[in-house]
């Protein structure tokens, strides 16, 4: 077996139209295709980072609350990779997004830090 990339991350939102706002609007990702799936009363929209990969919002009715934040079992939080974080942390508090204070990583020296996307799901960005 030799895997080659990620393909893509999919995300369930509580708020579809909401978090779909964020992550096209506030985080810039550009929509690829979105469609209305009647049998499953759900959304689902593919969207681009960079023109490489994908993420997956879905919308389903009622979905189950994570069960604990963030140190729950599965996925701990989507990392994106940018070239400033101060100017990306300035952008996002100018949307009204609430973000951790700038770290650095004691291995690489690099600067990240989190914020919360419309559900809660754990964002890191951290620079190139």
């Amino acid at each position: 077996m030799r895997i080659k990339k990620i393909h893509h991350v999919a995300v369930i939102c509580s708020d579809y139209e909401r978090s779909k706002d964020f992550y096209v609007r506030i985080l810039g990702l550009k929509p690829v295709n979105e469609v209305y799936r009647e049998e499953r009363g759900s959304y689902k929209l593919d969207l681009t980072v960079n023109g490489m990969y994908q993420i997956e919002l879905f919308s389903f009715p009622n979905p189950p609350k994570r069960p604990s934040f963030p140190e729950a079992a599965g996925l701990r939080h989507l990392a994106f990779e940018v070239d400033s974080v101060e100017e990306t942390v300035e952008h996002l508090i100018g949307e009204g997004v609430p973000v951790e204070e700038v770290r650095i990583d004691p291995s690489t020296q690099k600067k990240f830090t989190f914020f919360p996307d419309p559900d809660g799901l754990p964002i890191e960005i951290y620079e190139a």
